[in-house]
């Protein structure tokens, strides 16, 4: 390391261009070591990353135990937008844009929520026995 500070002002144009030059071969040599490590840390961030492809089991594993992914039911849609009947909701997670917008305007979530039909009594499950 040069501990001395240079004084440009005083210095010719050859000198000045030698100094130039002296700068740029060093940064040369430097900038080309330097890709030269960040290359094998790519390559090795790459062989890396294959060798844990080719092990799907090891994809989901949680300190070598592997846990299968929790099945959830099948949830029915309890809210349908009435100008496009195709965009349910099923009242879990975030609200839907159109519901939002709605909801905005003054209408309640009890308007958009769909109504069963059929002649299913909702209480026959429900219903006591009576034992003679």
């Amino acid at each position: 390391m040069m501990t001395r500070k240079l004084n440009l002002e005083g210095m010719s144009i050859d000198e000045m261009w030698q100094l130039y030059e002296e700068i740029s071969q060093i940064l040369s040599v430097r900038l080309t070591t330097e890709k030269r490590e960040l290359e094998k840390r790519l390559a090795q961030l790459r062989r890396d990353n294959e060798v844990r492809q080719s092990k799907p089991e090891d994809a989901h594993s949680l300190n070598g135990l592997t846990r299968d992914r929790r099945k959830y039911p099948r949830v029915l849609p309890k809210y349908r937008n009435p100008k496009e009947p195709s965009e349910t909701w099923s009242g879990r997670g975030k609200q839907p844009r159109w519901l939002a917008a709605a909801l905005k305007t003054g209408h309640t979530i009890e308007e958009f929520i769909i109504r069963q039909t059929g002649s299913k009594n909702k209480n026959n499950g429900n219903r006591q026995r009576v034992q003679a």
